[in-house]
């Protein structure tokens, strides 16, 4: 892999995008109708947030949105994903809409396309109602149902102006760090209650697909998964066994059955537990998409453990590793091997990446600027990797940094700075950092070279 930093092997229509999250940056957790989320709920509980930090302000996007999209055009991406929150739109997770919420995103939209930039949105993030988590949650067959419901009320609002919709964000984080590991909310510590959510945020997909299919005909439907590439720690049978189990586990459960291969049997047995399936269910999951949502970080390197957890697989820091300040190792060779699976073993015809940054300990300097080198290189390497993926003939569509903003890192609170804008939480001043401006200039680049005027 190159490390040439531009220009970049990428088609002449790529995607140049910026992503972020509700509750990560919107506050205003109890205005205009929103009722609480379980990251609401998640959060407040002592013990469970570094710091006990909370989303209820965050970067307060819920007032200083026209700033946002402010920046946004400064940096000129073509793009921004962001998602809605549930519990802004339908406060009771099922029934009456609520109007005020729901026209908090119409602005939005409207002041995205006037600034030329399109609108990726993203139906569900994790801020599930708290109300439904209060019936069952994911672990609900209901809940799959309420979630389409509640993606038809969204594109029929919006779909007259938003082509590009995914319905879930990384579901693996919610099932298996939600109710496996009890690290995410709702917190619990169950493998029968993760492998049923995982179920039935599967189900909530292919059925919020028809949905908003049926609300907005032409639109492009997609999910996002978080995928990694996964690596025995040695020739061992033991731990390429255990690197199987982890493969299993962070990638195959999640694309297989979307792509009509039901859930491994292999992983099933792992499990010790079966999905909670109807006649019919496999079908409405495996619903043809649009377009596949990558989110890569790091790669998994990984032995035997088979006193741990399900998979039974242990990550092993790599001795010398470059490393993040999540404690995630730095291999941009990870993002072109996982690009190169989801086209050549599941014949992906579109792919964006749609999260990929890094968190470093940034601080405003003496100059008033932000200097974060380590996430420029970072930068510069992954989308070196998507140009070796394209070239290895990767259908690959755009590239969404994250995050646009500093913003509320779920568990690690404020502390984990992943922004291209620099956020002080205490007087919400932003600062484009340097690798925000590096960004731009990559964007604008590509544009010269890839688009040569007439």
């Amino acid at each position: 892999m190159t490390d040439n930093p531009a220009p970049y092997a990428l088609p002449e229509d790529f995607v140049w995008g910026v992503a972020t999250a509700s509750y990560q940056i919107e506050g205003a957790v109890a205005e205009d109708g929103r009722s609480p989320s379980i990251w609401d709920t998640f959060s407040h509980t002592p013990g469970k947030v570094a710091a006990g930090d909370t989303g209820d302000v965050a970067c307060d996007h819920y007032h200083r949105w026209p700033e946002d999209v402010g920046l946004m055009r400064a940096l000129g991406v073509d793009a921004y994903r962001f998602s809605v929150a549930w519990p802004r739109v339908v406060p009771g997770g099922s029934g009456a809409v609520n109007e005020p919420g729901l026209a908090f995103y119409d602005r939005l939209t409207d002041a995205l396309l006037e600034a030329g930039i399109a609108p990726f949105v993203t139906l569900y993030h994790w801020d599930l109602p708290q109300a439904l988590e209060d019936r069952g949650g994911w672990r609900s067959r209901e809940t799959a149902e309420h979630f389409a419901a509640y993606a038809a009320a969204v594109a029929a609002r919006l779909g007259d102006r938003v082509t590009d919709w995914a319905t879930l964000n990384e579901p693996l984080c919610a099932a298996w760090i939600g109710h496996l590991e009890g690290r995410m909310a709702p917190g619990l510590t169950d493998i029968t209650a993760a492998v049923r959510a995982s179920y039935h945020l599967h189900l909530g997909h292919g059925l919020a697909v028809q949905a908003i299919r049926a609300a907005v005909p032409g639109a492009r439907v997609g999910i996002v998964n978080n995928l990694t590439h996964c690596e025995p720690a040695s020739d061992r049978p033991a731990d390429v066994a255990a690197a199987r189990r982890s493969d299993g586990h962070t990638n195959r459960w999640w694309l297989d059955p979307l792509h009509g291969r039901g859930y491994p049997q292999d992983m099933i047995e792992e499990y010790g537990t079966d999905v909670p399936a109807r006649p019919g269910d496999l079908e409405t999951i495996a619903a043809p998409l649009d377009w596949l949502g990558l989110n890569y970080y790091f790669r998994n390197v990984v032995a035997d453990d088979p006193e741990g957890p399900v998979p039974h697989a242990r990550q092993v820091d790599l001795p010398g590793a470059e490393r993040t300040a999540m404690g995630w190792e730095v291999h941009p060779a990870g993002l072109t091997a996982t690009l190169r699976r989801m086209t050549e073993d599941y014949g992906a015809r579109r792919i964006y990446v749609t999260e990929n940054g890094s968190a470093y300990p940034d601080v405003v300097g003496p100059d008033g600027q932000v200097h974060d080198p380590e996430r420029i290189r970072y930068l510069e390497r992954h989308l070196a990797a998507c140009a070796d993926a394209v070239r290895a003939g990767v259908p690959l569509a755009g590239y969404f940094a994250w995050s646009l903003l500093d913003n509320f890192e779920w568990a690690y609170g404020y502390d984990k700075r992943f922004g291209l804008v620099h956020v002080d939480y205490a007087t919400q001043r932003r600062t484009l950092k340097s690798s925000g401006h590096r960004y731009a200039d990559l964007i604008r680049t590509h544009r010269k070279t890839a688009r040569p005027a007439a």
